[in-house]
């Protein structure tokens, strides 16, 4: 954890751009003295709501409001804070922040609320990044899980695993003072053990952080197939809204159409692209190859077909086109029209769905369906809201720990390689919560947040 560092005053308004019943400029500081006389003119107590006239130079009233102040290290970052509530004009907030500025204050960069919060200890850097989500969390889930990461959830797990990976250390290091019994003591201790039930406690944390961060970023779902199969009345009726030209006409769909929807939490951004045939057309051509390049960016693939053509050689073409490793799901189309039910099925592993776009029927399949092929669990309330950096620190953990089981297979073992493995995978999960972490990783993290925060 970070030691209590001083700064020099900052602020900045800390509530979003435009009018509102309400505003606050927030200041923080090692002392706040001169900005508390020459706004409020009194001394305030802490932590306590102080109905007060803002003034300005002249002593001329700039607007009415609360004061809140709370002394160090009692605060949000440690440091002495002032919270100035007043109305929410931004003429108005411009001039309460001005007055700040020229009583000594600087403005605030994005985020270093936070991060001077981070470098006071009052928490780590995944809660610091829970903040963020917290605020951008576009589900009731997503925000729940950002919650759960704030409270500190997410870190308890990974320093109780760095703890375990600690005191494995520490036995191998000891060990290595006794080379002549180092096997033994290795046996005896039951090494071996002890890894593989850590490995098993970071495969449960990865699985419940690539959940948060399916909260956190949706998945990209794209609508592929030939022209006129009904891609577009099937975004419509998942987006719940006429989003996209619907016409028996084939080739309608020229460009990516988008539209994100909300499925049990879960946030999906739904492309309709351009139907999929040789084409002499040159707008319609440019169309196909931006399907294609959507494709590759794509998490799971709806391969929309006719229901009454099912198995067509060009959808054939098409699968074989598509990266290995996209997800994807077969989606039969116009059963009303075909005199067939909906149905929901797997063959041979490859997911299969039956439905009409146009009345609706099966559509409540497809959607069990995308949400089981992105590994959704019906219970996501065991969830951290993880980043892309997280995943990382997690995979790269994963990948010493695995490499320092193949060292205590070997006869011998070679301890002095165990031991770097588990030094490895400790560094790599300590990035997690900033006990270990550079500068430059500080400073792309707290750049990307809000001002005031």
């Amino acid at each position: 954890m970070a030691t209590p560092i001083a700064h020099e005053l900052i602020a900045a308004i800390a509530t979003p751009a435009g009018r509102g019943g309400i505003g606050i400029v927030r200041l923080s500081g090692p002392d706040l003295s001169r900005v508390i006389e020459g706004i409020v003119g009194r001394p305030l107590a802490p932590r306590v709501a102080t109905s007060a006239n803002f003034v300005g130079a002249q002593g001329e009233t700039l607007d009415q409001g609360l004061a809140l102040y709370f002394p160090a290290p009692a605060s949000y970052t440690g440091e002495t804070v002032l919270e100035l509530h007043g109305h929410g004009g931004p003429a108005v907030l411009a001039q309460i922040l001005r007055r700040c500025l020229d009583l000594g204050a600087r403005l605030a960069q994005p985020g270093e609320f936070t991060k001077r919060a981070f470098l006071n200890g009052k928490i780590d850097l995944a809660q610091a990044e829970s903040v963020a989500d917290l605020i951008d969390a576009a589900t009731a889930t997503a925000a729940r899980a950002a919650a759960r990461s704030l409270s500190g959830a997410f870190s308890a797990e990974v320093r109780a695993l760095v703890e375990g990976l600690t005191e494995l250390r520490m036995f191998t290091e000891a060990t290595l003072d006794f080379p002549d019994e180092d096997i033994e003591f290795m046996q005896r201790a039951d090494a071996a053990g002890k890894l593989s039930k850590l490995r098993e406690r970071l495969d449960s944390i990865a699985a419940r952080a690539r959940q948060g961060s399916l909260l956190r970023e949706g998945l990209d779902v794209v609508l592929i197939g030939q022209p006129n199969v009904g891609k577009s009345s099937l975004l419509n009726q998942l987006a719940g809204d006429d989003v996209a030209i619907v016409t028996p006409h084939a080739g309608t769909t020229r460009d990516a159409i988008r539209s994100s929807v909300e499925i049990r939490g879960i946030p999906l951004h739904i492309i309709d692209t351009a139907g999929l045939r040789e084409s002499t057309d040159p707008v319609e051509r440019i169309g196909i190859e931006r399907t294609w390049a959507t494709i590759a960016r794509a998490d799971l693939a709806l391969i929309v077909s006719d229901a009454r053509e099912a198995g067509a050689d060009a959808d054939a073409a098409i699968v074989a086109r598509l990266p290995p490793s996209l997800r994807r799901i077969a989606v039969r189309n116009k059963i009303d029209l075909a005199g067939t039910e909906p149905t929901r099925s797997a063959i041979a592993g490859a997911e299969e769905v039956w439905l009409s776009a146009k009345t609706g029927a099966g559509v409540e399949l497809l959607r069990d369906a995308m949400l089981a092929a992105a590994g959704v669990h019906e219970d996501m309330e065991g969830t951290f809201l993880a980043r892309e950096r997280h995943l990382h620190a997690i995979r790269m953990a994963a990948t010493h720990l695995d490499e320092a089981s193949r060292h205590l297979r070997a006869s011998p073992p070679p301890l002095e390689l165990f031991a770097e493995e588990l030094r490895g995978a400790q560094q790599s999960l300590a990035a997690i919560t900033g006990d270990v972490s550079a500068d430059d990783l500080l400073g792309v993290i707290f750049s990307r947040f809000c001002i005031g925060k």
